[in-house]
């Protein structure tokens, strides 16, 4: 009787080690599924929106999908939902058509994969930026051939609503060249979704507004914009985590201008500039994408011409930046960057060469380790997202 109940009790054990052994086996493969959407323009066999999937144990992008709708998806943005992305493309709704489309997709949940949901005209000539309300209410376009912008309504299932509003800038800057008139580049919303800032190349402005979440209509803020140096040509804009403080990338000057920022009004106060070259560089540049990282701690900006990312420390208290130094791109004309939302990785859009580069990333320092790069023709975007 003894050795029976032994001998039950050894084959309880070894039952209950198998399952403890398939539960850790169960956890240990339900890390998130990290997916990158790379947008691109139709130039040298691109097909359009290509999806990948990212693997930190290799640091390696595998495609998963080419999404083929309509031509030159040029700039991609993730709702925060998770659940939807939208993308502008260069081509109107009809061949006599001269403004652009916006699409909305879903996203497959497990893969990842999108479908189309519908698409709408851009409401104007070559939309360049597109950005999601941080509440998920509405969807921003921006138009730089027309110097206007859009808000759309999004509907429950995700798709592209109506127009709630369209706003047409007017005026002109210091360089007869390249600003005759306004050129809006992007619009970069709030936080708390109360405030969007427009980057108008053309009128060297941060236009500044407030939504009416309820209707979607926008009106200029009581400090309606922030100056940019004349000549210097706002393109993209960052706004530190803590709300105090943004930065703007001048493409035409190559310098990010910095402010403090009020996030009870939204005013932005100028605080100061600095280059985003180094000093002996000489030859032709324009600066293009801005971020943070998401501590906050480092600000990183793009170089087309240099071909780097320039990278400053940042005083969370006083909005000082503080230049770390260049880090080379591995690839020519970084139109855009993604910084990886855990901190640890940088993915550049490196459209005259065709790559994506992967850059690893110190938090302490913030300076960027190259570790490989996947072939992508004429890549002008880069979207990151993890799939639970």
């Amino acid at each position: 009787m003894l050795n029976a109940y032994n001998h039950i009790k050894k084959i309880k054990f070894i039952l209950f080690s198998l399952m403890v052994l398939l539960t850790l086996k169960t956890i240990s493969f339900a890390q998130p599924k990290e997916i990158l959407y790379a947008g691109t323009y139709s130039d040298r066999g691109s097909k359009g929106i290509y999806v990948y999937q990212f693997n930190r144990a290799d640091e390696k992008l595998t495609e998963l999908q080419t999404v083929t709708e309509g031509k030159s998806p040029n700039y991609l943005e993730v709702h925060p939902n998770k659940k939807y992305l939208y993308a502008v493309y260069n081509e109107g709704l009809q061949k006599v058509d001269q403004n652009g489309r916006v699409m909305s997709f879903k996203i497959d949940p497990a893969s990842g994969f999108l479908t189309k949901l519908n698409e709408v005209s851009s409401n104007g000539r070559g939309p360049a930026h597109v950005s999601v309300d941080p509440k998920g209410r509405f969807v921003y376009v921006s138009n730089y051939g027309e110097g206007t912008f859009s808000v759309y309504r999004i509907a429950p299932d995700g798709s592209l609503g109506e127009v709630t509003d369209t706003i047409r800038h007017t005026g002109k800057s210091s360089d007869t060249s390249r600003q005759k008139a306004p050129h809006v580049h992007s619009i970069i919303p709030s936080d708390d979704g109360k405030f969007i800032y427009v980057s108008d190349l053309g009128i060297d402005k941060v236009m500044i507004y407030q939504v009416n979440s309820k209707t979607g209509k926008v009106t200029p803020a009581k400090m309606p914009f922030g100056s940019n140096t004349p000549g210097s040509g706002p393109r993209h804009f960052a706004i530190h985590p803590n709300g105090k403080f943004a930065f703007s990338a001048e493409e035409m000057s190559s310098t990010v201008s910095s402010f403090t920022r009020d996030p009870s009004t939204g005013a932005l106060t100028s605080l100061s500039r600095m280059s985003m070259l180094p000093a002996d560089f000489k030859e032709v540049n324009s600066a293009a994408d801005i971020h943070f990282s998401p501590d906050g701690k480092f600000l990183y900006a793009s170089n087309r011409g240099h071909q780097s990312l320039v990278i400053y420390a940042i005083d969370a208290n006083t909005g000082k930046m503080t230049l770390v130094g260049n880090e080379d791109t591995h690839g020519k004309h970084p139109r855009n960057f993604c910084m990886d939302s855990k901190g640890l990785y940088v993915f550049i859009a490196n459209r005259d060469t065709d790559n994506i580069t992967i850059f690893k990333r110190d938090s302490a320092t913030g300076k960027l380790t190259y570790t490989g790069e996947a072939s992508t023709p004429a890549v002008v975007c880069i979207k990151q997202l993890f799939l639970n």
